[in-house]
């Protein structure tokens, strides 16, 4: 008879665990393609790639003014001293080092920059998930992206309406 009590104990707890699990809703959401449609992404984006263009038209100016003076320095190597040559050699070495450091710097700019921005675009985001999921008693919502079977409901919709995006 305690054996009995026992196992029906435990099946009144299981069946009150799955009773649980089955109220949990689950859905998923790509928040990858989410992030590309908000049009807060799609400004910075031009943004970042007006910055690029002016880096990029910057240091093509300087590697043609290196290459305008090295052309020069080849020209006019024969008719100088060794002296003159390796002083010449040393600073379109460092013209180049230059070079490279500013391009290094354009990149970490332009890094730093589309962190900064993106960060309050993927917040809107996720708090837009969230309200949404809240609103509609998801308990879990997954990233759609790692899922190998998502027959469950796809919030992307309903979070491209609330955040306004047709």
């Amino acid at each position: 008879m305690k054996n009995f009590r026992t196992l029906l104990l435990i099946a009144i707890i299981t069946l009150g665990f799955n009773t649980v699990q089955a109220q949990q809703k689950v859905g998923h959401i790509s928040t990858d393609l989410l992030i590309s449609l908000m049009p807060e992404t799609k400004a910075l984006n031009t943004e970042l790639e007006k910055l690029s263009k002016t880096y990029e038209n910057e240091l093509k100016a300087e590697e043609a003014k290196l290459e305008a003076k090295l052309k020069k320095y080849q020209a006019e190597q024969g008719s100088q001293t060794d002296e003159v040559n390796q002083q010449r050699g040393a600073e379109v070495q460092q013209d180049q080092q230059n070079l490279y450091q500013a391009s290094q710097v354009a990149r970490e700019d332009i890094t730093k920059k589309r962190n900064e921005k993106l960060k309050p675009i993927l917040e809107k985001a996720k708090n837009a998930i969230d309200e949404v999921a809240t609103a509609q008693g998801f308990t879990y919502v997954l990233e759609a992206s790692t899922l190998i079977v998502a027959n469950g409901t796809d919030l992307l919709p309903s979070v491209k309406t609330k955040l306004g995006i047709q």
